[in-house]
């Protein structure tokens, strides 16, 4: 009987010996709530010897598995060890999601990838939280500087506008904590309202892939978010001040977290900044102090498969306009223009005088998810932001206190997204925006109000599809739709109204006729279609192609609409036009990638074409009551942006690494076959960076930036008849200044104050040389140098 029983169990394993044992096991681990990919991962077949670790772009591989069932353990750094069961029929692709707790890392690099929740299809920059505290006493603008491609709009050293690939102010989107920022965005000197020491990280998108943020970001997307917060009873936070010499000023930053394991958490962060005038190399720039105080809160419930939160904050920013930019009569201003020094020099006082800026921005935001099996996750937010903007002009009189525009724009907004997967390899994002928008122009001021009163209805839905074909290619393309409604109340000066011919062309909006005013009430519509179609292919472990195609459609914003008089800070009388169309941009992006621990680099060519866009160019100068101001006028054309961005990294040594960054960009109107104005010249920074964890995380960097003289720049210039002298003079408001280099230097170094505690210190010199020189996208070069040597302490303390 025995051996009849041996006989059956021998060939009844006969099968399972001559089975395919050559299958393979693809896949990827990724953050079970935002998709991120997990680098480092385990995964662990049960009952054999196999285990592997996923790369860099969190892939894995297993080998020599069998038409069978399998148990699989996969675990990471501070997530929650899972087990997973997989059936095997040939080679087979399987995505795993692990709960992922981020916590702090000792990590120092600005780093580069795909993120899968933002855009799969587009290289994405990342700077660290590390980085970002290096730029603690400065501004959002100064941050994004340290990537290639990114420029800078600035009013002197105090108000800096991301400048993406060419293209500023409306056409690049911001995302503060999940929220699209409304703040009057479309002035040359209207800074980003954002905090930089309440992000845990910036993300930069080069274009307008990331459809689930806007439609109409031409240049880009930079999103701002905070640290994700441990689900575990814990207690830390730090403090960073910062000293200047240049400026004489100090920043003071705090922030605490309590977390528990239950999934509650709060955080609570705070900054105070406060500067005197700034110099350049020989002389003080009067009146260009800055005194900023923010704070906010989030709390909230992180669960696996549900979650509530809540982030309220506050940003308050007065801002000092360079004196000597606001003159009297014609012949000051061109005075102004062709003197090296400015006109108006004072002694060094931390008071802030006019001209000058006062900006409130309130931001609150409550959102929920609830997670669905085989459906996906599904999100609601709720925000709402206020911003209040004062700008204080040189006047005499009873209204000399009183603020010469006064802006309170209100908005809310409702958006709902669903992220699902539908398989292994393809997932699905889409969602719907309802936002609702009130700008007041106080008419109290005394003064021609610039922006009307108005009030704008914006409806978009996208959708947003990925395949993964295999481990090495994945295809993303989407769709999104916005429709905007304008209701706004407009008074026309009647010489104006009847110069545009708006008369003839608009005759149905007007509301009352008055002596020397028109009252109209337009109601514009607007349909704005946005695509994105793009590919990722990885060529083994180490290079990657990026190729992306965005279609992207913006309205024009109400200041482009609407502007008719002078914008006090930014000293200049802007003209509008009624009459404007969407833009239409076609961007086609291609990216090579190499990533390395010894020889890392990214080659990134572009091509921007953009129809009906609108630029605002200088035309003149205008005498009024308050003085000559320069006139700037917007208008339409058909333009075309292309360039190049390089980023390169080198280790040398094992604690020593060189980087390089070069960016391009030229940009040309196609329709008067002339260059655009204010397009970053070609510029090339190099750093050699000595680092060694061993010795109390030790830091030197020497940083080498060279900005070329742009040669390529419309001829604006125009003439002006001067009454004293009874002459005519051409005003040069175009010429751009010569090239540039600026040498500086940072470090650091961490001592260990307690078990829990550490102590960072940070020293730094930026214009080592103390360089006398003048940035061509300074709004304010026609009247001053940048800034001079600035030596800077930092110190950081962790607990």
């Amino acid at each position: 009987m025995r051996r009849y029983m041996l006989l059956v169990l021998l060939l009844s394993s006969v099968p399972s010996i001559s089975q395919n044992c050559n299958n393979t096991l693809f896949g990827t681990v990724m953050d079970l709530h935002d998709g991120s990919l997990l680098a480092g991962a385990t995964l662990i077949v049960a009952g054999s010897e196999q285990a592997v670790q996923t790369d860099l772009d969190g892939k894995f591989t297993i080998s020599n598995l069998c038409n069978d069932t399998y148990s699989l353990q996969v675990s990471h750094p501070f997530c929650l060890t899972k087990g997973f069961t997989i059936k095997i029929s040939g080679n087979t692709t399987k995505t795993f999601k692990l709960e992922h707790h981020l916590e702090e890392l000792n990590e120092i690099t600005i780093t580069a990838k795909a993120y899968s929740n933002k855009s799969k299809t587009i290289l994405e920059n990342t700077i660290s939280k590390e980085e970002l505290e290096r730029f603690s006493s400065g501004t959002i603008g100064d941050a994004l500087k340290s990537l290639s491609g990114v420029s800078s709009l600035n009013t002197g050293n105090t108000v800096v506008k991301p400048l993406i690939n060419g293209l500023h102010s409306s056409r690049v989107v911001i995302i503060n904590n999940g929220v699209r920022m409304e703040d009057q965005e479309w002035g040359a000197e209207h800074a980003p309202n954002i905090d930089i020491n309440s992000a845990g990280n910036l993300t930069l998108i080069k274009g307008a892939g990331a459809l689930q943020y806007s439609g109409d970001a031409m240049g880009g997307v930079i999103v701002a978010e905070a640290l994700k917060v441990p689900v575990k009873d814990s207690l830390y936070g730090k403090t960073l001040f910062t000293g200047t010499s240049n400026g004489r000023g100090t920043s003071l930053t705090s922030q605490f977290t309590k977390s528990y394991q239950s999934g509650w958490y709060a955080n609570v962060q705070g900054t105070v900044k406060r500067f005197g005038d700034f110099e350049a190399p020989d002389y003080i720039l009067s009146n260009t102090g800055i005194f900023e105080r923010n704070a906010s809160l989030h709390v909230g419930l992180n669960r696996v498969n549900y979650g509530i939160e809540a982030y309220y904050s506050l940003f308050k920013n007065e801002i000092g306009i360079l004196r000597a930019s606001h003159l009297g009569g014609a012949q000051d201003q061109i005075r102004a223009i062709n003197s090296d020094r400015p006109l108006i020099i004072n002694d060094f006082t931390y008071q802030i005088n006019s001209p000058k800026q006062d900006v409130t921005h309130h931001l609150s935001r409550i959102k929920g998810f609830k997670r669905f099996d085989d459906f996906g996750k599904l999100s609601l937010q709720y925000d709402f932001q206020r911003n209040n903007r004062l700008e204080f002009d040189i006047r005499r009189g009873a209204d000399k206190d009183n603020a010469s525009l006064d802006l309170k724009l209100d908005t809310h907004t409702l958006m709902l997204d669903l992220d699902s997967y539908l398989s292994d390899a393809i997932s699905l994002k889409t969602g719907l925006m309802v936002r609702y928008q009130n700008n007041f122009a106080n008419p109290n001021t005394g003064v021609r109000r610039l922006i009307p009163d108005y009030d704008k209805y914006d409806l978009g839905i996208y959708v947003i599809a990925d395949y993964r074909l295999n481990d090495k290619l994945l295809v993303e393309a989407g769709g999104r739709f916005d429709y905007t409604y304008m209701n706004v109340f407009k008074f026309y000066r009647t010489s104006f109204w009847e110069s545009r011919n708006y008369d003839g062309l608009f005759p149905e909006i007007v509301v009352e006729a008055l002596d020397n005013q028109i009252l109209t009430n337009p109601q514009l519509n607007f349909y704005n279609a946005s695509a994105t179609l793009g590919a990722t292919y990885s060529f083994g472990e180490e290079y990657t192609l990026f190729f992306n195609y965005s279609l992207a459609s913006r309205a024009p914003n109400p200041s482009e609409l609407f502007s008719e008089g002078l914008h006090h800070s930014a000293s200049r009388i802007e003209l509008g036009d009624l009459r404007f169309n969407s833009e239409v941009g076609h961007k086609i992006s291609l990216t090579f990638q190499r990533e390395n621990k010894n020889f890392s680099f990214s080659i990134s060519p572009f091509i921007n074409t953009i129809k009906d866009f609108i630029i605002i160019e200088p035309t003149e100068i205008q005498q009024t009551v308050r003085g000559s101001f320069q006139v700037w006028e917007y208008r339409q054309s058909d333009a075309q942006l292309l360039g190049v961005d390089f980023d390169a990294s080198y280790t040398f040594a094992k604690n020593l690494r060189f980087n390089h960054q070069f960016s391009l960009v030229k940009g040309y109107d196609r329709s008067r076959e002339k260059p655009l104005i204010s397009m970053p010249p070609v510029n090339t920074k190099n750093e050699i960076v000595y680092q060694n964890p061993e010795f109390k995380n030790l830091r030197l960097a020497l940083q080498s930036e060279y900005v070329f003289r742009q040669n390529e720049f419309p001829n604006n210039n125009f003439e002006v008849f001067i009454p004293e002298t009874e002459t005519t003079e051409i005003v040069d408001v175009s010429t751009p200044p010569d090239a540039y280099h600026l040498l500086s230097f940072n470090s650091s170094i961490d001592f260990k104050a307690s078990q829990k505690s550490t102590v960072t210190v940070g020293f730094g010199i930026t214009n080592l040389l103390n360089t006398s020189y003048r940035n061509y996208l300074n709004r304010l070069r026609y009247y001053a140098d940048d800034l001079g040597r600035n030596f800077s302490l930092n110190l950081k303390l962790n607990y």
